[in-house]
């Protein structure tokens, strides 16, 4: 690790220039996450997501987001999990996406909500069996004794619920929805490019922020 100081990188792929950016940040997003589909980064959809617990503590994970539109971000998880647990209490959330291939990333800020239970089985319906069983057979979160509760677990669930097992009551989808975006280009010199987007009375602010 002597060697950890000096690791470093010029970043030169692009630039982001507030005259060529989109005025919606959602337009934004999707345009560098076609382009990040589009080179194919592994798992551009893979994303952090950072909640706050009642002792004041940040926690972060990684999550897939599964759809986007005017209303938010959406991914699926386990609603007792930790972080389904500290989203009950402060539903406040970050999340991060760091293309490094593309030396670029977007941050979103916001408060999360639930939704819909038409909209969680519609999704959970489209995952593979395994997934599906696996939303039963898993107590995220909780302490387990060794692997085998989990294998044990799978096969009770796919033993009661067969080919078909509908969506756990616990399991299900939450949408972030932004007030505040910001997008990172690196640049030569660590003079990165960084334009924020934030939500002042309805409409989309966009500023550069020095890097």
């Amino acid at each position: 690790m002597d060697k950890l100081a000096d690791l470093r990188k010029s970043y030169e792929r692009d630039e982001l220039d507030e005259n060529a950016s989109a005025s919606e940040p959602l337009v934004q997003f999707q345009q560098w996450l076609r382009q990040a589909m589009d080179a194919q980064i592994p798992e551009p959809n893979a994303m952090t997501l950072a909640t706050v617990g009642p002792d004041g503590r940040p926690s972060t994970r990684i999550v897939l987001i599964k759809d986007m539109d005017e209303r938010g971000l959406v991914w699926y998880t386990n609603y007792d999990s930790r972080k389904g647990q500290q989203l009950a209490g402060n539903p406040f959330a970050a999340l991060q996406f760091h293309w490094v291939e593309l030396e670029r990333v977007v941050r979103i800020e916001g408060v999360v909500e639930k939704v819909d239970a038409a909209q969680s089985d519609a999704y959970f319906a489209s995952r593979p069996l395994d997934s599906r069983l696996g939303a039963w057979a898993s107590p995220q979160s909780q302490v387990i004794s060794s692997r085998a509760v989990l294998v044990a677990n799978a096969a009770k669930a796919a033993a009661q619920h067969g080919l078909s097992p509908s969506r756990p009551p616990h399991w299900g989808g939450y949408r972030l929805k932004p007030d505040r975006w910001e997008f990172w280009q690196g640049r030569r010199s660590r003079l990165h490019d960084r334009l924020c987007y934030r939500l002042e009375d309805g409409r989309w602010v966009r500023e550069r922020l020095a890097p």
